[in-house]
C-alpha cells in the first residue's frame, strides 16, 4: 500500500467494495518558480516550465549550505484527465503545502489555505470541465507573512507542495473532507480504565443533495484479529445541501489496551453511512485504547502504571531533500528513534506528516504534537485567527492518533520582543480543550519574562542548556536549574523539552572544555559529557517527568555558520544524512534500549598525538573487559549510566587496535576501532646554526 492515511477508507466489510477512491497524483506536475500572473488559466502555455514530481520543495539547496534562500511565490501546474460520475463528488486533498496556497480548478478559484504544516481539502465537483480534461492550478508561498507563524525561529521555511496530493472520489453523501482537512469523524476516548472504554464517535456528514436522505449510521470496534467487539447504530435523516454533527457512544469491555511500546495494541475502528443499498461512505482508522496521567511528584502514568518518557526532538527535513521526504525517509527515522530505546518524540516545531503520527502509533511511541507558534507573536487579529486555524488542522486531522498524547501551544515565546502572549495563548487553550477534551495542552519555555503564559497550559516544557549556552551555565548547573523551576508550571512538575549540545563527528578533543557554541570547533567528546551529565541530573528529580534531547537528528538552519559545517544545526544524536551515529547515540542506547548495548566512543578520533589517554565505553552489560593490541587492559564492573572508563592507557606507535567484550543476556559482545598514534616529529632545524 503506498500510504496509509487515517482519512481514507478501507475495504468496506459489508459488500466488499470500496465506499470511496483515492488517487495520488504524485506525477505530471510542471513548476515554475516566482509569480507568474494569469498562469491559473486554463489556456495558460506551461511548456516551458519544469516537469517535478510531488512531493517537491525549494530553498533547501540554499539553506544546507549556509546561503539565504528564496522565500517567495512559485506555481504548480498538472492536467487532470476525470470524466465526473452523476451522484458522485470529487476533493483535492493537500497534505500540506508552505507556507500559504492558492488553488484553482478550470481557472476557478477555490480558495486559500493559510499555514504550512496541515493538510487542507477543497471540493472541485461543480468545477470539472465536461469534457473530461481538467487543469490544476497551484498558487504557493513561502514569503514571511504577519499573520502566519512561524514569524521567525531556528529552522529553514521551504516553501512548495512537500506532502502528497489526492484526488477522492465519493458518494453525494460522505464523511465531509473539508472541515479543516479532517477525516470527518472524531473517536474521543471519553472514559477509558481496564475494565471498560466508553467512546464518543462525532461524524460530520454532508449531503450534497437537494433531497432529504434516510440513512444508518454505524460505528463498529474490530480486534486486531478482525473480530466485532462493539457497534452502535442509529437512523439519520440527512438535510439537503447540508453538513450536520451526528453522535454514537459505544463501550468496549475488558479494553485491550495501548500500552506504548511493551504492546501498542490497535483495534479497528469502522464508521459506515448504509442506505438501503450497501455502504454509502466508510472511514476505518487504527484506534489504540489508552489512559495516562502526569502526576507532578512522580512523573508520567500509562495504563496506571508508571512509564518513564524519554525521548528526542525531530524535524523533518533531510539533507538534499528539504522537506520533501519519501514514506522510506521517516520509516527509517522511526527505526533510529526505536533503536535508541525512546518511548516518546517531540515533533518540533510544526504539524508532522500523518504518516508519521501513523508510524508512531503501531510503534507505541508517544508523540508531543505542536503548532509551530514560535519565539514570537505579534497582536493582531488575523495573526490570532491563522494560529487558531492551524491548531484546528492538528487537532481535527490527528485526534485520532492515539500515540498523540498532548497539544502544544508554543516554543519560546518571549525569547525575542514580542507582546505579551497572555491572551492569545488563553485562546488557544480553551480552543484545544473544546476540540478535545481528554488530551492536555502543553508549551515549551525558556524564559520566565511573562510568568503567567508558563501556567496557561496545562502541561509545561523547559528548554535548557547548561554546558552549551553561556547563559545557561555549567553543567554541574543543571540539578540546580531543575529545582528552580519546578513550580513554574501549572501544577508542578514539568518536562525537559530540550537540552543537548552540538557535534561535528569529523572535530575531536582529548579532556575538551566548553567550546564557543558559534564558533567553528564543535568536537564531538564535549557533546557525550554534556549528555552524560545531563541524563544523570535528569534521573535524580522525580518531578521531571519527561525528557526530550534536542535533537534527534542535525537539521539545516541557514543562518548558522559553526561548527565547521556553514548551516547547520549540529545538535543532532545522528548527522543530517542519517549515515553516522555519533557517540551520544549509542549512550542514550546504552541507557534506554532493552537491545544488547558496546560501544568504544572516541572511534572517529582515530589520529592521535597524546600517547597516554582515557578508553570510555557504553554499555548495558554488568561487566566490560578492554584490549589493546590483544592485551588485556582489564574488566570494569562499576559502570554509571552505562558509561564504563579506563584512564590513562598507554598507546604504542603506530597503528592500536583498541577492543572491548562483554557479555549479556547470555549473548557475547565485541566492539573493535583503530586508533593511530603520530611518531613525534624532528623539530626544524634552526637555520641560524652552521650546516
Amino acid at each position: 500500500m503506498r500510504r496509509f492515511l487515517i482519512f481514507i477508507s478501507m475495504l468496506v466489510l459489508a459488500g466488499g467494495a470500496f465506499a470511496r477512491e483515492n488517487t495520488i497524483l504524485d506525477s505530471g506536475w510542471r513548476f515554475k518558480l516566482g509569480d507568474t500572473p494569469g498562469a491559473e488559466a486554463v489556456d495558460f502555455s506551461d511548456t516551458n516550465w519544469t516537469t517535478v514530481s510531488l512531493p517537491h520543495n525549494w530553498g533547501w539547496e540554499e539553506a544546507q549550505q549556509g546561503k539565504d534562500y528564496y522565500r517567495g511565490p512559485g506555481w504548480y501546474r498538472r492536467e487532470l484527465e476525470l470524466q465526473p460520475k452523476a451522484g458522485k463528488r470529487y476533493f483535492l486533498r493537500f497534505e500540506a503545502a508552505s507556507l500559504f496556497a492558492d488553488v484553482y480548478v478550470n481557472g476557478d478559484f477555490l480558495g486559500e489555505h493559510r499555514g504550512g504544516f496541515g493538510a487542507f481539502c477543497f471540493e472541485i465537483s461543480g468545477h470539472l470541465s465536461a469534457s473530461g480534461t481538467n487543469v490544476i492550478a497551484v498558487r504557493v508561498s513561502n514569503s514571511w507573512e504577519p499573520d502566519i507563524a512561524p514569524l521567525s525561529g531556528d529552522f529553514s521555511v521551504y516553501g512548495g507542495i512537500y506532502r502528497p496530493v489526492h484526488l477522492i472520489e465519493t458518494a453525494a453523501e460522505n464523511f465531509t473532507l473539508t472541515d479543516h482537512g479532517s477525516p470527518g469523524v472524531t473517536w474521543l476516548q471519553t472514559s477509558v480504565t481496564k475494565k471498560r472504554a466508553v467512546i464518543d464517535v462525532t461524524a460530520q456528514i454532508s449531503n450534497s443533495t437537494r433531497d432529504s436522505r434516510p440513512l444508518t449510521l454505524v460505528a463498529t470496534v474490530l480486534d486486531a484479529n478482525g473480530k466485532k467487539i462493539a457497534e452502535s447504530t442509529q437512523s439519520v435523516v440527512l438535510a439537503p445541501d447540508v453538513t450536520a454533527p451526528y453522535w454514537l457512544r459505544l463501550e468496549v469491555p475488558h479494553p485491550h489496551l495501548w500500552n506504548g511500546r511493551p504492546d501498542p495494541y490497535l483495534y479497528q475502528a469502522v464508521v459506515e453511512l448504509r442506505s438501503t443499498n450497501g455502504v454509502v461512505d466508510s472511514v476505518t482508522q487504527p484506534l489504540g485504547l489508552r489512559f495516562y496521567r502526569v502526576d507532578p511528584d512522580n512523573g508520567f502514568f500509562l495504563n496506571g502504571k508508571p512509564y518513564p518518557l524519554h525521548g528526542v526532538d525531530r524535524h523533518q527535513d533531510r539533507w538534499n531533500e528539504g522537506w520533501a521526504i519519501s514514506d522510506a525517509d521517516m520509516d527509517e527515522d522511526l527505526r533510529l528513534i526505536q533503536e535508541i530505546g525512546a518511548t516518546v518524540v517531540r515533533c518540533a516545531h510544526y504539524q508532522h506528516s500523518d504518516y508519521f503520527y501513523s508510524l508512531c502509533d503501531r510503534a507505541g511511541i508517544l508523540v508531543w504534537a505542536e503548532i509551530p507558534q514560535v519565539n514570537e507573536i505579534n497582536s493582531s487579529l488575523r495573526f490570532g485567527e491563522t494560529s487558531r486555524g492551524q491548531l484546528l488542522d492538528l487537532i481535527r486531522q490527528n485526534v485520532n492518533h492515539p500515540s498523540i498524547f498532548a497539544w502544544s501551544l508554543f516554543n519560546e515565546i518571549g525569547l525575542k520582543n514580542t507582546p505579551d502572549p497572555e491572551r492569545e495563548l488563553q485562546d488557544l487553550n480553551n480552543v484545544a480543550h473544546s476540540e478535545d477534551p481528554t488530551r492536555p495542552t502543553i508549551g515549551a519555555t525558556c524564559t520566565d519574562r511573562f510568568p503567567q503564559m508558563n501556567k496557561i497550559p496545562d502541561l509545561l516544557g523547559w528548554n535548557f542548556y547548561p554546558g552549551w549556552y553561556s547563559g545557561w551555565g555549567s553543567l554541574t548547573n543543571f540539578g540546580a536549574l531543575l529545582d528552580r523551576h519546578r513550580y513554574d508550571s501549572q501544577h508542578g512538575g514539568f518536562c525537559v523539552s530540550e537540552y543537548g549540545a552540538g557535534a561535528n563527528v569529523e572535530q575531536h578533543e582529548d579532556h575538551p572544555t566548553q567550546p564557543r557554541t558559534d564558533g567553528q570547533w564543535h568536537p564531538e567528546e564535549w557533546q557525550a559529557m554534556v549528555h552524560e551529565q545531563a541524563w544523570a541530573a535528569l534521573k535524580a528529580k522525580p518531578y521531571v517527568w519527561g525528557t526530550f534531547v534536542w535533537n534527534m537528528f542535525d537539521f539545516a538552519v541557514n543562518a548558522r555558520h559553526e561548527g565547521g559545517i556553514p548551516g547547520r544545526n549540529d545538535k543532532g544524536l545522528v548527522t543530517y544524512d542519517r549515515t553516522i551515529k555519533k557517540d551520544a547515540f549509542y549512550f542514550y542506547k546504552a541507557n534506554w534500549s532493552d537491545e544488547p548495548v558496546l560501544y568504544i566512543t572516541d572511534r572517529r578520533f582515530t589520529e592521535r598525538t597524546n600517547a597516554v589517554v582515557d578508553v570510555k565505553i557504553y554499555s548495558n552489560a554488568r561487566r566490560v573487559e578492554l584490549l589493546l593490541n590483544g592485551k588485556s587492559q582489564g574488566s570494569h564492573s562499576n559502570a554509571t549510566n552505562g558509561v564504563f572508563l579506563w584512564e590513562h592507557v598507554k598507546l604504542n606507535p603506530g597503528e592500536n587496535q583498541v577492543t572491548a567484550k562483554a557479555e549479556r543476556d547470555g549473548k557475547e559482545l565485541s566492539d573493535t576501532c583503530v586508533w593511530t598514534l603520530e611518531s613525534p616529529q624532528p623539530p626544524p632545524p634552526n637555520p641560524t646554526e652552521p650546516q
